[in-house]
Parts: structure tokens; C-alpha cells; sequence
């Protein structure tokens, strides 16, 4: 399960004296960042903000208070919940004896809200995606809340002041982990780098497609049954053309999901921010391109959520004074224009397409 509900359910129900301890007060339940607060302050703070509390599928995200009505569902004691605030604020001070004087802790938000706030999507239709083990995207759709026609996550991308500002979020399960398959399993590279000049080694994909759901397919599919696939080998496929088939699907799910965005929006993105370590292959940034047929904007600074984090503290602290102090922060590494003829570019994403269709068919035929 996606989201905590289930799981603090299960471990009431299942762990002997769970319940009870809970329902007398000596047990509490939070997120990472509520057990990183609790363990810095001394067990003097139980908090969390909106980012993470919308993880816990109890948070109501429009009304900014926890849901009575799914708390009750669930059967947990509403005492066992954290505090949430604002993503910019006091949290609490760390205990004296950790750093040898107490350190305010100024802001908080989840992984993907901290990069997203890292690379300074603040305005509405901005988008970041971010390349790691998986791939996590998120679109900047404003302060007022948007339910995703097409399969996608709304959530709070950060609270200031009061305010929530929300993203459309897209999850892809497999990412870098397909370079890792490619490197770990069928060692044909030696190093993730390798796949770039193999990919750049042939001049197409020869019909070669990797659709990568070892763990299922995510957004906007959601197919947990699912199972990966490679369709159009020939005796000729080799290393090169399977590398360049697994950086090619970094791009077609990026496009999945930016279709869904725009169609859930209604706005038509130019730019696109990305991040994570898959970002240093330059072909794949620029496949990317050619399938999305936006740019692609690489940062100086590609630890996005820890800068995400620093901001937010930095707004705390002063160090920042608003949004617009952080905008003139975010400096261009790389740019990547699309350079592929737009009906090539179609053809290879329609066949992405039918090939994941094929993949999800297969679920209901077995």
C-alpha cells in the first residue's frame, strides 16, 4: 500500500499490545520526519507537516485537519497522530546535548516536495521530475485543489502561511533500477555511464522496446500484476540496442505522465526541471526532449531535495525573504531542446503505447 493507513491498522491489530498502549497514550505514529523531530527534541515534539501527513491517507488535504471520518474507518486512535503545520515554521529546538546548543528546526516537507521546492517550481504548470532509482514527477497546479481525471496523485507540494499549494504527482517505479537490471543481472555494462555511448552507438531503437514493470507499472497505468517486457528483438539486438531501449523508456514514462498532467491542468508546459543521477546521460536527457518535445532544464545543484530542505529552513531563519529571493537561486546547467522531427517522435511514442497496452492485456489473459 501507497499510503500509511493500512499499515498502522495492521500493526494495531497484530502486534501484541499495540492497541492498548496507543489507546492509553505510549504509543505514538508519524512519518521518517516525525521520528527524526521526536528523537532531536528530546520526545519533546510530535509533528509533521502537510506534506507528510497526506502521506498517511488520513490527512484531509482541503481541509487541512486529519479525517474523522477515515480515522474512524480505521480504527485508530486519533492521540497516536502528530501535530501538522505549515512546511515553513518552528518545529521545535534540538536537545542541547546533540549539538551542544539547541538548533531550531525551521522546516520540513517529503522527499519529492523538498525537490520540488528545490528546483523553485513555485509557479502554476511548472513541473520537475526527478530521476533516481524511480521517477517521481510533479506538476505545480496552484492553491486550489484538482482532482486527477487521469489516475494521477493530487497532494500539497508545500503549506506557507497558511496556504497550500498543490501538485498533480506521477510515481514510476522503475528508473535508474532498469539501468541497475542492465548492469546487475544481464551484465552487459560495467558502469550505468556505459549505456550513453552504446545508446548514441546506433542511429534508432530497430523497433526494440523495454517496457520495465518488474515491479508492476505505476501512474497513470497503475498495474501491479504487470510484468516487464522486451518486444521487437531480432538476432541482431544486442547490448547497444537494449541500452538504448531502457534509456528511451525513461522518456516514454515521463510522457505518460506528462500527458496526464497537462489533460488533469489544462496547461501546456514548455519547460521541463529535471534532477536525480540518471540526469548526467546526456541521451537520455535529450530523448527526453525529443518525446516531450519541451526543454529539458538540468541544474547546477542536482541534490534538489536537500536544497529543498535548506530553503525551507533558510525561509525560516530569514535567510531567504520570499519565494522570489529563492527563484534567483535556481542557476541552468544543461539545456536540451527537442531535435527529432515531431512525427518521428510520434511514431515512437504510439509504439511505446501499443506495447504497454500489450503488457497490460497480458494481466487480464493470465
Amino acid at each position: 500500500p501507497y499510503f500509511s493507513n493500512s499499515k498502522i491498522c495492521w500493526i494495531l491489530d497484530h502486534v501484541a499490545g499495540a492497541r492498548d498502549l496507543a489507546e492509553a497514550g505510549h504509543l505514538a505514529f508519524g512519518t521518517v520526519e516525525s521520528f527524526l523531530v521526536w528523537n532531536l527534541t528530546g520526545g519533546k515534539e510530535h509533528i509533521s507537516d502537510v506534506t507528510n501527513a497526506a502521506r498517511t491517507g488520513l490527512y484531509d488535504i482541503v481541509k487541512n485537519c486529519w479525517d474523522d471520518e477515515l480515522i474512524d474507518l480505521y480504527d485508530i486512535p486519533k492521540s497516536i497522530l502528530p501535530t501538522v503545520k505549515d512546511s515553513v515554521c518552528e518545529f521545535g529546538k534540538t536537545d542541547p546535548d546533540i549539538f551542544g546548543a539547541p538548533i531550531v528546526i525551521g522546516g520540513i516537507a517529503g522527499d519529492q516536495n523538498a525537490a520540488t521546492f528545490g528546483q523553485c517550481c513555485f509557479d502554476e504548470g511548472m513541473i520537475k521530475s526527478t530521476y533516481g532509482t524511480g521517477c517521481f514527477a510533479l506538476m505545480n497546479i496552484g492553491t486550489t485543489f484538482k482532482k486527477s481525471d487521469n489516475k494521477l496523485l493530487t497532494t500539497p507540494a508545500y503549506r506557507l502561511n497558511g496556504e497550500t499549494t498543490y501538485a498533480l504527482e506521477g510515481s514510476i517505479f522503475m528508473a535508474g533500477a532498469i539501468i541497475q537490471w542492465l548492469r546487475d543481472e544481464l551484465q552487459i555494462i560495467k558502469h550505468a555511464a556505459d549505456t550513453e555511448d552504446l545508446a548514441q552507438s546506433v542511429h534508432d531503437n530497430d523497433g526494440v522496446y523495454l517496457v520495465p514493470a518488474f515491479t508492476g507499472l505505476g501512474a497513470p497505468h497503475w498495474q501491479p500484476e504487470a510484468k516487464a517486457a522486451i518486444f521487437g528483438l531480432t538476432r541482431g539486438s544486442g547490448r547497444a540496442l537494449l541500452s538504448r531501449a531502457a534509456l528511451e523508456a525513461q522518456a516514454y514514462q515521463t510522457m505518460d505522465l506528462f500527458a496526464a498532467m497537462q489533460s488533469d491542468s489544462g496547461i501546456e508546459t514548455e519547460v521541463l526541471r529535471v534532477d536525480g543521477g540518471l540526469v548526467a546521460n546526456n541521451f537520455m536527457c535529450q530523448f527526453l526532449a525529443d518525446i516531450t518535445r519541451v526543454e529539458i532544464d538540468v541544474p547546477v545543484n542536482k541534490e534538489t531535495t536537500a536544497l529543498g530542505a535548506a530553503f525551507l529552513a533558510g525561509l525560516h531563519a530569514g535567510i531567504y525573504q520570499d519565494l522570489d529571493d529563492l527563484r534567483k537561486t535556481w542557476r541552468m546547467s544543461h539545456q536540451f531542446t527537442p531535435k527529432m522531427h515531431a512525427d518521428n517522435a510520434t511514431t515512437y511514442y504510439a509504439q511505446w503505447q501499443h506495447y504497454v497496452r500489450c503488457v497490460i492485456d497480458s494481466v487480464s489473459q493470465s
